[in-house]
């Protein structure tokens, strides 16, 4: 792997459906499945940063129910794009609650959007995600890994 050169906090949602299915994306940037996420901008909330991710990459609006984890272990935080960049991401993990909106993939950033049954989720999945659907579903936490 490359030497990192960006260091970005990020905030991903985990939201269910009524049959605890989850959301996932296909990204336009890496062509892999994943929990909507994105980073965060100056002068945002990370609960704001999670709402409007949300809100851009899939046309959902959403509520914040709950803090899942933070994330910033280098061995699941660090990503190499396809482009060659080298970004250690530290992410705050939530569920969010669908409160309004349709779903949509008109977004640049996403190429498709459904629910998933938890216990059968794509091949082609970004790697640090399934182990935060995993601490979503569960009773303890929240995680800081």
């Amino acid at each position: 792997m490359k030497k990192i050169k960006d260091i970005c906090p990020a905030a991903a949602v985990i939201i269910f459906d009524d049959k605890n299915n989850v959301l996932l994306q296909k990204r336009a940037d890496v062509d892999l499945w994943g929990i909507p996420s994105g980073h965060f901008e100056p002068g945002e909330t990370i609960t704001n940063t999670a709402v409007r991710e949300v809100f851009e990459e899939t046309g959902l609006n959403i509520k914040v129910v709950r803090l899942i984890g933070v994330y910033s272990d280098p061995k699941t935080q660090v990503f190499e794009y396809p482009d060659g960049r080298v970004t250690h991401f530290v992410t705050c993990c939530f569920e969010g609650k669908i409160i309004g909106g349709n779903i949509s993939n008109d977004s640049p950033e996403t190429l498709d959007i459904k629910f998933f049954p938890v216990n059968n989720l794509p091949k082609n999945i970004l790697r640090m995600h399934p182990m935060w659907l995993k601490d979503a579903l569960s009773e303890e936490g929240p995680y800081v890994r």
